[in-house]
């Protein structure tokens, strides 16, 4: 007994519609059309399903065949929807944005794992500022971004990322396991104002200390330059760590104080389905704390990987 989705979905409008012309209307075929699939699936089952009258009702085998019907288009819908679904997800471009610290610290592990789970997904970063992304997100210029403390919590965590104050290995607290920013009063501060000035306004004011910033420089590696030189200290997220060099350190900060790093796609439109399947591919990694030192493990997202990117568009590999 063959039966297939034209029989069952042409029945199931004929009853529905109260006839066989409503019916060819709804599916958007000729009223032959309809009749025949009809009286086909009467052949199959040897009995008739409707009786011709006006309106149309169903016969006794009709009644019972009729829920089955329902059922079964539900099924097959599904089944092609997800078959849709998958078809999109295997394939397509996604536009990422990050802060330049969260790409060279975070993202080379991020897009290896993407490339092992989804390698027909290709993905083209954007470096910018926090108030660059939102607004690229904003625009549809971006499809999606690891932002820092969505205030929506929508989204996958990827880790939970503490601060620690960069100090030349040479600095008398570079040996301890961690410091107060009280202990860092003689010390010029130098910053970078990439999303992080407030958390670290935020470790002062919970220390209960005066907050005095020496130099503000957007770029990291500057700042890194002047602390190398002995201008200064600063602070920052452990992200940073592959791209501290051997003459640096970072030592835990307290008052302790973290961010979250989290991956979304845009607030106010529907996510494409290659941004919903790497959020899903995230989701399925066990995401905590970035380690907080050279001598404990680091977790799949938080190892030292890769090489300074570029500040330009690019490709991952």
């Amino acid at each position: 007994m063959a039966l297939n989705p034209a029989q069952l979905r042409a029945f199931v409008a004929v009853v529905d519609a109260g006839g066989f012309g409503a019916a060819a209307t709804v599916l958007g075929l000729s009223q032959s059309a309809v009749s025949h699939a009809v009286a086909s699936l009467e052949r199959t089952l040897n009995s008739p399903l409707i009786v011709r009258s006006t309106p149309v009702r169903t016969t006794a085998l009709g009644d019972v065949v009729l829920p089955h019907a329902r059922s079964a288009l539900v099924a097959m819908d599904a089944i092609s929807e997800a078959g849709a679904r998958h078809e999109a997800t295997t394939g397509g471009t996604v536009r990422l944005a990050a802060t330049p610290t969260v790409c060279q610290g975070l993202l080379p592990s991020l897009l290896r794992h993407w490339a092992e789970r989804l390698p027909a997904i290709r993905i083209r970063v954007f470096e910018g500022g926090s108030d660059e992304i939102e607004a690229w997100l904003a625009s549809a210029t971006a499809d999606a971004a690891i932002v820092v403390d969505p205030p929506d919590g929508s989204g996958s965590l990827l880790a939970i990322d503490p601060f620690f104050a960069l100090l030349p290995k040479d600095h008398p607290l570079a040996g301890e396991e961690a410091v107060h920013v009280a202990d860092l009063a003689d010390d010029p501060l130098i910053l970078s104002p990439n999303g992080c000035e407030r958390h670290i306004r935020t470790i002062y004011r919970l220390a209960g200390e005066e907050y005095t910033l020496a130099r503000r420089v957007r770029d990291l590696g500057t700042l890194i330059s002047m602390v190398q030189a002995g201008l200064g200290v600063s602070i920052l997220p452990e992200v940073s760590r592959p791209l501290v060099p051997e003459d640096l350190v970072l030592v835990r900060v307290t008052p302790h104080h973290s961010r979250s790093l989290v991956l979304r796609g845009p607030q106010g439109r529907a996510w494409s389905p290659p941004v919903r399947a790497l959020v899903d591919a995230v989701a399925q990694l066990s995401t905590g704390t970035i380690s907080p030192g050279p001598d404990r493990p680091r977790g799949p997202l938080a190892q030292k990987t890769g090489s300074v990117p570029s500040r330009a568009l690019r490709d991952s590999p």
